[in-house]
């Protein structure tokens, strides 16, 4: 195999030479970078792509912060953004937060991202004033993923989620349901997410439009699992007068209620309909209804915009153009609703 010190011999120059003349650097006469190519190209070598990267104070990882990596959006999200970064010659350093705020100050505010990566990518990731600060500090090109704080001069890629908790809620009252559940988010996560508080408020929008006030009795709060979800629709069914249609903050709440409703001997969706949010890849099995978002095509976007500032290219043709948009303004992705069997006219209809 040639080696550099190959090319240098052949050239008649230093093998630091022959690496400033490879990369470009204008410290190289014209003279000199001909001869270093054409000993090059004679030779046959090639310049290996992480021994480029290297010398020029590059890293070729780039780090993904995501709060669990267990749940199904946060997954599709990391898998997603790893073939794109791999295509492009990055790797990925995964930081899965675990739902605890100790490790989340550990990652952010520490120098654990100090000269480790190139970029920053942040999922779904509350983020407070001393965060804002040590990412500042950093000064690594990023980007935003679904709900979060804002960093400033980081572009950010989500839905708008009070649009699809709307759009949902509108479903079940444009079906006939007036007494409608919503569960929710934990309000006591240690990583304060935001996207249950947009997604009640959309549920709540709704609700008033049609001239309907919000029932606190109907409004439960458990975690985004499938158990969290179960736990929720049991506390509904505990308090009596169950509701005709439960809207669910995301399809593996969903889930749980549809498990909950049917242990307490209740049809889905004779007696009771339930829509979420996600458009998990075992919604269609299950025939529920729900608000679709992309989450893989905001992990393309996503992967464009921290690519493009390094360089990186994205080669899958169905990555979305990064667009000159000015960071900070938030690119919305459109969602749309899913109907399946989950939902239907209550009975008295």
């Amino acid at each position: 195999m040639t080696k550099i010190d190959d090319v240098a011999r052949l050239a008649g120059v230093s093998t630091a030479t022959v690496s400033r003349a490879l990369r470009g650097l204008p410290t190289v006469s014209a003279a000199t970078r001909r001869r270093v190519l054409a000993a090059a190209e004679q030779l046959e070598y090639a310049v290996s792509p992480s021994a480029s990267r290297l010398a020029g104070g590059r890293t070729g990882t780039v780090a993904v912060v995501v709060p669990r990596i267990t749940r199904w959006f946060f997954g599709v999200i990391v898998e997603t953004v790893e073939e794109f970064l791999h295509q492009a010659g990055y790797d990925l350093l995964l930081y899965n937060l675990g739902g605890r705020e100790r490790i989340r100050q550990r990652v952010l505010r520490t120098a654990n991202l100090h000269k480790r990566v190139d970029g920053i990518m942040l999922v779904a990731t509350p983020l407070r004033p001393a965060d804002l600060t040590a990412l500042g500090a950093l000064d690594l090109p990023g980007v935003i993923v679904s709900s979060g704080t804002g960093v400033p001069g980081w572009p950010c890629v989500r839905i708008d989620d009070v649009a699809a908790a709307r759009t949902a809620t509108r479903h079940l009252l444009d079906l006939g349901h007036r007494r409608i559940a919503h569960i929710s988010g934990d309000p006591d996560d240690e990583l304060a997410f935001t996207t249950h508080l947009d997604r009640r408020r959309g549920y709540r929008d709704a609700l008033r439009a049609a001239g309907l006030h919000p029932d606190p009795s109907l409004d439960v709060e458990s975690q985004f699992t499938i158990d969290g979800g179960t736990r929720a629709a049991e506390e509904l069914l505990r308090r009596g007068d169950p509701p005709t249609a439960i809207f669910a903050a995301c399809d593996e709440m969903a889930m749980g209620a549809m498990t909950a409703l049917r242990e307490a001997g209740l049809r889905v969706p004779q007696d009771v309909s339930v829509v979420g949010i996600d458009d998990h890849d075992l919604a269609g099995a299950l025939g529920l209804t729900t608000i679709a978002q992309p989450a893989a095509e905001q992990a393309r976007l996503a992967a464009r915009l921290l690519l493009d500032p390094l360089g990186g290219r994205v080669l899958d043709p169905l990555a979305a153009p990064a667009g000159d948009g000015p960071p900070g303004i938030p690119v919305i992705l459109p969602t749309r609703l899913v109907v399946r069997e989950s939902t239907a006219p209550p009975r008295a209809h």
